[in-house]
């Protein structure tokens, strides 16, 4: 397989881990190549319910790889925008509308665009040792990988701000406080309870996970009436569906639902 990504699968659950240890992660143009197909390949993939997001080593990705050579324009000044065409801006709006679930696990610090990448997926959970840092100004450049559209969402303009602006680190804990991150968890069984909670969601209502990713995306947008309308044809949707009729019976029959994902 790709030598910058490891892929493995089972239970529902496919984890696709960067795999630059070496270099921490750090996220390059022929990483962007790797992780195309392998998000296509869990999106065709039926088995797989939930894909999770994270890094090899000691650290979910350093951002992007300075040590890469930078793109020039016509007239051999730097273009930074073009690797933001090329390769990061469409794997946020991947990450982003992804159908199925997504967990970002961060092993270790998640740092500059990749910190942002994290966030662009639906549940971020991240090891009691590991950080997020929005380093960008570090280096005198614009947070980038929406970074600047979602942070804002997440924790509000004025904090959205003071973390861009400083770049300082958020611990894990501090994270989870602010609501970057759903759940922090201690370092030595990080691996199995993100796994733990993969599967729990690969178990789910997969075709109605999908509306509710449709419905929270789409409020960010609509007024009341419109988001009450959107909620009553996502609903109408979900109540045709077979998982509905099967939650319905386990919830009387006292049992665990056994949801087909439709």
């Amino acid at each position: 397989m790709a030598e910058t990504i490891r892929i493995t699968s089972g239970e529902g659950v496919t984890v696709i881990a960067l795999s630059r240890p070496d270099k921490l992660n750090a996220v390059n143009a022929a990483m962007h190549a790797d992780l195309r197909p392998a998000l296509d390949a869990a999106e065709a993939d039926p088995a797989v319910r939930c894909v999770i997001l994270t890094g090899a080593g000691r650290a979910f990705s350093s951002g992007q790889d300075l040590t890469e050579d930078l793109p020039r324009g016509a007239d051999g000044k730097l273009d930074l925008g073009t690797a933001l065409d090329r390769d990061y801006n469409p794997l946020i709006e991947r990450l982003y509308g992804f159908p199925k679930v997504t967990i970002a696990a961060l092993n270790g610090p998640a740092v500059g665009a990749s910190a942002n990448i994290a966030l662009a997926c639906d549940i971020v959970v991240a090891a009691r040792s590991a950080y997020l840092q929005e380093a960008f100004a570090r280096i005198a450049l614009v947070p980038d990988a929406g970074g600047t559209w979602l942070l804002p969402r997440i924790v509000g303009t004025k904090r959205a701000l003071a973390l861009m602006l400083t770049a300082d680190q958020v611990s894990a804990e501090e994270a989870e406080r602010i609501g970057l991150v759903y759940k922090v968890f201690d370092d030595a069984t990080f691996m199995a309870d993100t796994m733990a909670l993969a599967k729990r969601l690969a178990a789910g209502p997969a075709a109605v996970f999908r509306l509710i990713k449709e419905a929270a995306r789409s409020s960010a947008f609509n007024d009341l009436p419109t988001q009450l309308a959107r909620e009553r044809d996502l609903q109408r949707e979900a109540g045709r569906g077979s998982d509905f009729i099967e939650g319905i019976a386990a919830f009387r029959e006292k049992r665990p639902p056994k949801f087909q994902g439709k």
